[in-house]
């Protein structure tokens, strides 16, 4: 099992490469959906790692492929520009979830 990276820029794709994680670069709708599309028919990946701007640019896509199998594990990675996640977004998350507050 080994893991993709689909990136919207150059420097995440390289990052990824130097850590061993094989990956594409993408930067329109029509582009994501044919490599999540390309990414997901190969066997041997376990995760997919897409950058958060895909996530907040084409959340149907993202969405859909999320949920529409189990495998592989789909994630969103920030970006070079760090992440567009409030400071506090996994208590929130935790709140959401249990409806306690923490």
């Amino acid at each position: 099992m080994k893991m993709f990276v689909i990136a919207d820029n150059s420097d995440t794709l390289t990052g990824m490469r130097l850590a061993g994680v094989e990956g594409t670069e993408v930067h329109t709708g029509s582009e994501l959906r044919e490599a999540l599309a390309e990414a997901v028919a190969d066997p041997e990946n376990g995760v997919i790692l897409l950058t958060e701007k895909f996530g907040r640019e084409f959340p149907e896509i993202v969405n859909e492929a999320k949920l529409s199998r189990k495998l592989p594990l789909i994630l969103e990675i920030p970006d070079r520009h760090g992440t567009g996640r409030k400071p506090d977004f996994i208590t929130s998350y935790v709140n959401e979830a249990i409806g306690l507050k923490l």
